[in-house]
């Protein structure tokens, strides 16, 4: 089993994180789920994320990923930006998601984008010409209390002010784990 999140209104679960914790909180119409359980994923050759599998409900084969778990074969990209107002031939190691595209291309053309919500990503000003040559980051990790069994999802994230950026997330026994309890 993957990581599993439940609805923060039931309080804390064992073996839980609330859905507060990957900002699965928002104004829909829709109902909520009570719970989310992310697809269980793991690596045939460790540390190498093309062999990545995942256990879920499809056809595809190993490698094929599906942006249905939290693993970090799922979780992980690259994002290339080239034009005038990029620094040439700059390699960024601060983290960096799909919500930063919007929000940067809106401040190079001088734009105000309107807000709806708390998930607006961030101005990649490191990335720019005439931007900052350092941007402050840390990397961090979440646990849930441990089930009955003694398993917790563990969750290791990174954050850029208020920022978050998920790596992996994982449903384990957190005893006796090394640096990075999803691996």
């Amino acid at each position: 089993m993957g990581a599993i999140f439940a609805e923060d209104s039931y309080g804390k679960i064992p073996g839980a994180l609330p859905f507060s914790s990957i900002n699965l909180i928002g104004t829909s119409r829709m109902p909520k789920p009570a719970i989310a359980v992310s697809f269980k994923t793991f690596c045939l050759s460790p540390g190498d994320l093309q062999s990545a599998v995942q256990i879920a409900d499809s056809t595809l084969q190993e490698g094929q990923g599906m942006h249905g778990s939290f693993g970090r074969d799922n979780t992980f990209n690259t994002m290339v930006a080239v034009g005038p107002d990029f620094k040439s031939s700059f390699v960024d190691s601060v983290p960096v998601g799909n919500a930063d595209i919007a929000i940067t291309m809106a401040h190079i053309l001088g734009l105000k984008l309107p807000s709806k919500g708390k998930l607006t990503g961030r101005v990649l000003n490191e990335a720019l010409k005439n931007g900052a040559d350092k941007v402050q980051f840390q990397s961090k990790s979440i646990a849930s209390e441990p089930s009955a069994a003694g398993k917790s999802t563990i969750m290791l994230y990174q954050q850029v002010g208020r920022q978050l950026y998920f790596d992996e997330a994982c449903y384990v026994n957190p005893r006796g784990t090394g640096q990075n309890p999803c691996r």
